[in-house]
């Protein structure tokens, strides 16, 4: 038998200048403007006998509960659940969302339910972190797979116990969002104290004057704007032309390993020292023969079977390339690729190149 390991690289190299600038609305986020996490829980019916079994005891009290407020008194040791199951409902309510907006929700069973295929959520309200309401969620629920059969012959296909509703929920409530007005604080999302200067500049270069300069970078992280006289009153206007301000973003050079793809990812800042390397492959390769020995017919003999397993090893020739002062990391990739070397071949010399200090970047393994 032959053993060999099969594995792809990517490498992704970079197709524009390193004088290529991002807006700033993609590097930070204005401190008070984000998303709210919602939560709540509720019961999902017209499952098909796929739901919580009787001793899931909250889906039989919740269907309990809900039946009373509708009217209708049963006794909870009276009630089959199999076509109901308990879920726990999910949302992210958007910054400044309007009552009467519409927003996605996501669901997963709490109990032992086998599928929510089919099924329809009942109204169930969605809290925040403080405790309040500030959505509703019902409708259809939307597994993105099946499952067929009875029993132990039966096929699934996807994850059936957790499901979305798209739009499912109402905005009820105006989130708790900070509308930024005299003073606005941006967060990096990446922080980097270079980052943060170069936006400082900007920002300052475009509102600033002889006499005020409304930006100036407080951490690596955090950057301080207040706004310019002229939009005073007009805040929503200032940020709009902030979001669209051109900044060249300071990166560290960094390889990312990902030795169970053989992924190797690096960054168009990655040097490499002078430095040689040496690369040779050893192949090792384990043929098993089975031999049958078959008696003669009328005869008191047994059929034996015996192996017969042959080891060979073959080492290739060293290989060997140089690199230069100030080589780059597609001048690496090149020669490497050059003399054959596979992506876990790559990513051992890459270790090995960072622990001779040769390699002037992060390395970072998944």
């Amino acid at each position: 038998m032959n053993y060999r390991i099969v594995t792809c690289l990517f490498v992704m190299m970079p197709l524009a200048a390193s004088n290529d600038r991002t807006r700033l609305k993609e590097l930070v986020s204005i401190e008070g403007v984000r998303d709210n996490q919602l939560v709540g829980y509720g019961i999902v019916v017209g499952l098909s006998r796929t739901g919580d079994s009787q001793q899931t005891i909250f889906s039989v009290q919740s269907l309990t509960n809900l039946l009373s407020r509708m009217g209708v008194q049963v006794s909870p040791s009276l009630i089959q659940v199999r076509n109901t199951g308990a879920v726990i409902v999910t949302a992210d309510l958007p910054p400044f969302a309007q009552p009467g907006t519409r927003i996605d929700i996501a669901m997963g069973a709490v109990g032992d339910s086998n599928s929510l295929q089919g099924g329809i959520l009942v109204l169930t309200p969605l809290k925040g972190s403080d405790g309040q309401v500030y959505a509703v969620g019902q409708g259809s629920v939307i597994t993105g797979g099946y499952l067929a059969g009875v029993g132990g012959n039966s096929k699934g296909v996807n994850h059936l116990t957790a499901g979305r509703i798209p739009n499912g929920a109402i905005v009820e409530k105006l989130p708790p969002s900070v509308v930024p007005k005299g003073h606005i604080r941006l967060q990096l999302r990446q922080a980097d104290f270079t980052t943060a200067a170069r936006i400082m500049e900007a920002i300052n270069e475009k509102f600033g004057t002889q006499t005020f300069q409304p930006a100036r970078a407080e951490n690596s992280a955090l950057v301080s704007v207040d706004t310019p006289p002229d939009y005073s009153s007009r805040s929503v206007e200032f940020m709009g032309e902030l979001e669209k301000i051109l900044v060249e973003a300071d990166r560290p050079a960094r390889i990312v390993i990902d030795e169970r793809t053989g992924t190797i990812v690096m960054g168009k800042d990655v040097r490499i020292a002078p430095v040689a390397i040496l690369h040779g492959g050893l192949t090792v390769q384990i043929q098993t023969i089975l031999n049958v020995s078959q008696p003669p017919p009328l005869s008191a003999g047994q059929t034996a079977v015996t192996t017969e397993t042959t080891v060979t090893a073959k080492e290739e020739k060293t290989k060997n390339i140089v690199l230069q002062q100030g080589a780059s990391v597609e001048e690496l990739v090149r020669a490497l690729a050059a003399i054959g070397s596979t992506a876990r071949d790559i990513i051992a010399i890459l270790q090995s190149l960072k622990a001779a200090g040769a390699l002037e970047a992060e390395v970072e393994v998944l």
